[in-house]
């Protein structure tokens, strides 16, 4: 890894990590505030209400205990969530960062057109308009990677060089992009975990009641085992969903940097040559 590579990686650590925590402690409040002002009043609301109640045209209405406010009333429940919502933030952050640099693939750094060559003599004439772009821009794969090349190039005055180093960047941008990912896969392992610890104290509650049921009363027994049953069905669902996007974001990522190691190879590499 060179200084350049080391630095850039820094300064996009500290953003991503300002970022992370950040956009942690915004979901928390806004996830917390909505519990407290709407799903936890409302399942309380319903938890009230006779298990049988009788309606006005005298048929029996049984307390709807399947509510999306019931499935969703627990802690448990509420953990998953948060961690759900911001690991689809960072995948959306990450998401970001893959568009912008699929933008510059559109533009056209290196102006060598067909029937022409680019000399080790070259190699910083044609490193200026890169060296002019703005420090944001000039970080992202492309430029960093076409600058790299022309830098080996105009060095070692090899063909070869050029192309391994081209080749090494796009694998070190596969690591850094691979390893961003890691807080994604951790909260995709910790919601289903998080779903099992509701399934657990949902059975010990339902057998905490078990007594009670012997004599007829299956309400506690029954409210434990939904506990079981929502923390589970809730966990799995956000899982799903966050898998979904993590898996949409690497094949995005892969096509990033096989597209970008592509675009060197046809509007630079094949350009080069030695005297």
């Amino acid at each position: 890894m060179t200084a350049e590579q080391s630095t850039g990686t820094l300064k996009m650590t500290g953003r991503e990590l300002i970022f992370s925590l950040g956009t942690l402690i915004a979901i928390v409040v806004i996830v917390q505030s909505f519990y407290a002002t709407l799903v936890r009043p409302r399942a309380a609301a319903i938890l009230a209400e006779p298990p049988v109640s009788i309606s006005q045209s005298g048929q029996k209405v049984e307390r709807d205990l399947r509510s999306f406010w019931i499935i969703i009333k627990d802690y448990e429940q509420e953990t998953a969530i948060i961690l759900a919502f911001w690991s689809l933030s960072l995948l959306a952050y990450q998401g970001r960062a893959v568009a912008r640099n699929r933008r510059l693939l559109e533009k056209r750094f290196i102006e060598v057109s067909d029937g022409h060559v680019v000399l080790p003599e070259d190699a910083r004439a044609q490193g200026r308009p890169l060296e002019a772009l703005a420090p944001v821009e000039r970080e992202m794969l492309l430029p960093r990677t076409l600058s790299l090349a022309l830098n080996r190039f105009g060095a070692t005055r090899s063909v070869q060089d050029a192309a391994e180093a081209v080749r090494d960047e796009c694998e070190f941008e596969l690591s850094r992009l691979d390893s961003q990912l890691s807080m994604i896969r951790f909260t995709a392992w910790a919601i289903p975990a998080i779903g099992f610890v509701g399934t657990v104290r949902g059975i010990g509650r339902a057998l905490q009641e078990a007594q009670t049921a012997v004599t007829g009363d299956i309400s506690g027994v029954t409210l434990g085992l939904g506990v079981t049953f929502n923390a589970t069905l809730t966990a799995l669902v956000l899982t799903i969903v966050v898998m979904f996007c993590l898996h949409q974001l690497q094949q995005a990522q892969d096509r990033l940097v096989l597209d970008t190691r592509s675009y060197v190879d046809r509007h630079l590499i094949r350009h080069m040559r030695v005297v």
